[in-house]
């Protein structure tokens, strides 16, 4: 289905340059005295790369109906990603290719959305932020305040975030999946 690059939303899936791409971001500019033209972040779905992409206003951009089946991650086994289907109860296992950098983010029970196109999952759809455990950082400091000055952290899944030198080890913290940034304590 053709639709203009001025109707695209986040979270749509769409073909750029035939390949399968998720919607990140949408912005619209319109810089002083020149054309009007759409910014947009999008991740490949093959690969999990995300790019930037400038869609002229009047551009037709095919816009791609997936399938979204609601699972919740079980468990890993080397590359293989085990998921079970919270309706039927059927399980699933996805590859590392097919998640990407997803992958730092699933922790057992996460509900999460695996989307399919054609029959053949493509990709999946993280919530906003995820609570993580951190197992590794630097000892913590009692007077730090919310400051500027952050330290790295090595979360239960292997993820390293910066985080605020208050955060100490066995501490959970809220993580944001789309920038992988440190977001609270949990």
């Amino acid at each position: 289905m053709a639709i203009t690059a001025v109707q695209m939303r986040p979270g749509m899936v769409i073909k750029h340059n035939n390949e399968l791409c998720s919607v990140f971001s949408v912005e619209h500019r319109t810089p002083g005295n020149l054309r009007a033209f759409i910014q947009a972040r999008l991740r490949n779905l093959r690969t999990g790369a995300i790019f930037e992409h400038r869609f002229r206003s009047p551009d037709s951009v095919e816009k791609v109906q997936v399938e979204e089946i609601e699972m919740e991650f079980l468990y890993s086994d080397g590359d293989a990603y085990y998921f079970m289907d919270t309706t039927n109860y059927e399980q699933t296992f996805l590859g590392r290719d097919v998640l990407g950098d997803a992958v730092d983010y699933l922790i057992p029970n996460l509900k999460i959305s695996i989307e399919y196109f054609d029959g053949k999952p493509v990709g999946i759809e993280l919530p906003q932020q995820v609570e993580l455990t951190v197992i590794e950082t630097e000892p913590g400091l009692k007077s730090a305040t919310a400051s500027s000055v952050t330290k790295p952290a090595k979360t239960e899944t292997g993820l390293v975030v910066q985080v605020p030198p208050f955060i100490n080890e066995g501490e959970k913290i809220r993580v944001d999946t789309a920038e992988g940034m440190y977001l609270s304590r949990a």
